[in-house]
């Protein structure tokens, strides 16, 4: 037996066959210290309602659970997991409930109707993850439905979430991340905490939503931001000429010489809010 009561999980893996697939991004945190550390990550979850995404065999939902979420709504795309899963919600009665289904179709804001503080907390998988945090930022109305999201990434992606004006990482990610969001790269994690072990570091960020955010069309600021960082190397009134180049800059005071890189939030806002 683990800590927490329930079979080691590389156990639990060979007896359901849960051999991870590549195809559905799949990579396994098996050991309990890692993921307690990851569930510690999320704050105070005696109160808490903890919505995770790909909980696969349930090793963060069990560490979630040990460091006592009072609920966690698990939502998982692969049917081979269910089986694992129920064996952890007959463990903790009532506490965990376990939606088969693909988080890139569910109403997050509908799981999260009725229950306060509720907190995202996931070890994404990679080929969803940016698109999912994209969804989570855009948000309405705002404040959100969540009081805070603890999420795994690859590294290169995690820095491109926390990246600030003039970093190599700073983009897209880094605007759309800074203009609602406090983000915090918490630890990072060697390949080989997972099963099977990817290529790549991972690290875990931890985003808490700001009260509020410079007031602004989120898709206007998404078009300018991808329009500005699509051609990075290029000055602004070359890279945003679809959008109004020169012009649109003079009316914000930026100088059309500068790159998208060494923008502001505040600068990229004044720009969409401008369009």
């Amino acid at each position: 037996m683990s800590i927490d009561g329930l079979p080691p999980l590389r156990e639990v893996i060979a007896r359901h066959e849960l051999r991870a697939r590549k195809s559905l991004g799949q990579n396994f945190l098996l050991d309990l210290n890692i993921t307690s550390k990851v569930a510690r990550g999320a704050g105070d979850l005696t109160n808490a309602t903890v919505i995770e995404v790909g909980p696969g065999p349930g090793g963060l939902t069990r560490a979630l659970l040990l460091n006592g979420a009072r609920r966690v709504i698990a939502i998982e795309r692969d049917e081979r997991c269910l089986a694992a899963l129920e064996e952890v919600s007959a463990h903790y009665p009532g506490q965990l409930s376990v939606i088969s289904g693909d988080a890139l179709t569910t109403d997050f804001a509908a799981l999260a109707q009725g229950s306060e503080g509720v907190r995202i907390v996931a070890n994404l998988p990679y080929n969803i993850g940016t698109e999912l945090l994209v969804r989570w930022l855009s948000a309405e109305p705002w404040p959100p439905y969540w009081t805070s999201l603890t999420l795994m990434f690859q590294k290169e992606v995690a820095q491109r979430i926390v990246a600030t004006p003039d970093d190599d990482a700073y983009g897209r990610l880094a605007v759309l991340a800074g203009w609602r969001s406090h983000a915090d790269i918490l630890f990072d994690l060697p390949p080989q905490a997972f099963t099977p072990p990817p290529k790549v570091t991972s690290a875990v960020v931890h985003l808490v939503p700001r009260e509020n955010p410079l007031p602004v069309d989120g898709a206007k600021l998404s078009k300018v931001t991808e329009f500005a960082f699509g051609q990075r190397r290029k000055m602004l009134r070359q890279s945003l000429k679809p959008l109004g180049g020169e012009k649109l800059l003079d009316a914000v005071g930026i100088e059309p010489t500068r790159r998208a890189e060494t923008l502001s939030v505040a600068e990229f806002v004044a720009i969409a809010q401008a369009l």
